[in-house]
């Protein structure tokens, strides 16, 4: 076998061996699982309306969109106690400050007027839940604000699993580890105002309200223990820890100032 010959099987054996190495790498990279994060929706790709679906309240709405809940419902016509119903379309065509984006907005104001004219669509269980927050909102009217500034402490006491990324991040909060059925405590007292399962991300979700300025929300549960209209005390055990909505038990937990995500690390006390 001559010199040369030699020489170009090294040289295609090399190839080979350099064609399998990067076949390797980007097939590992391709099969490795990408980060679970919170995706609530980014306010670049928020649409210019909401229809209202059964278990939606003006509260979970706002905290979607990344909008002041009072700004919200001023642009749209709605008085506290803020009651909405399903078919119900909540136009979303402002800013953080309330000012409307650039586009015409006059056939949805009156896709706005018209649904909201229209009887709702819902069964009686909705029907009742609806006329429960009513009355509950009316009785509490005013009581929430008497609080005044919030007094944070800890929701959950396990281990920092992810920082604050901005608010306009993915992950608008921080994630505490813990174990299924651990205690979630409300940062603060407040009253709840959003219960259920209806945010894509968040699984089991509470939303409090603590004044009109701060809002906080619980993701994740395995259980939770409130109810929308519920007042409670800072440290009341609120829900159980779980994976609702998730990849592995762990509490999601949001401070949210006039609609705004903000670093819940610079508002909870030292540990």
């Amino acid at each position: 076998m001559s010199e040369e010959s030699s020489n170009n099987r090294v040289k295609s054996l090399r190839v080979f061996l350099i064609s399998i190495t990067l076949l390797l790498v980007t097939s590992c990279a391709s099969h490795s699982p990408a980060p679970v994060l919170d995706r609530s929706q980014r306010l670049s790709d928020r649409p210019k309306t909401h229809v209202v679906i059964a278990g939606d309240t003006l509260f979970s709405i706002a905290w979607r969109y990344g909008l002041k809940y009072e700004i919200l419902a001023k642009y749209n016509g709605i008085s506290s106690p803020y009651i909405i119903r399903p078919s119900q379309v909540i136009r979303l065509d402002i800013d953080e400050a309330g000012v409307r984006r650039a586009g015409p907005a006059t056939s949805i104001a009156k896709a706005s007027n018209t649904s909201a004219k229209q009887p709702p669509v819902k069964t009686v269980a909705n029907s009742n839940r609806q006329e429960n927050r009513t009355k509950v909102a009316a009785n509490n009217t005013g009581k929430s604000q008497a609080w005044g500034a919030p007094q944070w402490r800890w929701p959950a006491m396990g281990p920092l699993l992810s920082s604050f990324q901005g608010s306009n991040a993915l992950n608008k909060g921080i994630d505490l580890g813990g174990k299924l059925g651990e205690p979630v405590l409300a940062a603060a007292s407040g009253q709840v105002v959003y219960s259920g399962s209806g945010l894509r991300g968040y699984g089991k979700l509470l939303i409090v309200k603590h004044n009109e300025t701060f809002l906080s929300a619980y993701a994740h549960n395995d259980r939770l223990l409130v109810k929308e209209g519920d007042f409670v005390k800072v440290g009341q055990r609120i829900a159980d820890m779980g994976s609702s909505g998730t990849d592995r038990v762990k509490l999601h937990f949001e401070i949210r100032r006039d609609g705004t995500p903000v670093d819940p690390l610079k508002f909870l006390p030292r540990r």
